[in-house]
């Protein structure tokens, strides 16, 4: 697979997983970015109907490019069923 870079406002992340965002997990990923970078990509999958990604894997890591001001990130598109 391929690493490419996708527009945070084009991956939509279910309602269902949203609840599942630890600020404190947010801030130590993104201050490990800040140090480290950032070295593993998010999952998404594509919605071909609504012209987006979906959020597979990597909500905390997600959230934390979006509290360092990211505009993009780097994302593995994976076949991936809908739940």
């Amino acid at each position: 697979m391929k690493e490419v870079m996708i527009s945070i406002e084009e991956i939509y992340v279910p309602a269902k997983r949203q609840h599942e965002v630890d600020p404190e997990r947010v801030e130590t990923i993104a201050e490990s970015i800040l140090e480290r970078g950032f070295d593993q990509a998010i999952q998404v999958r594509r919605d071909d109907d609504r012209g987006r990604y979906v959020l597979v894997a990597g909500l905390q890591r997600l959230e934390a490019m979006k509290a360092l001001g990211e505009i993009e990130v780097p994302c593995l598109v994976v076949q991936a069923r809908q739940r």
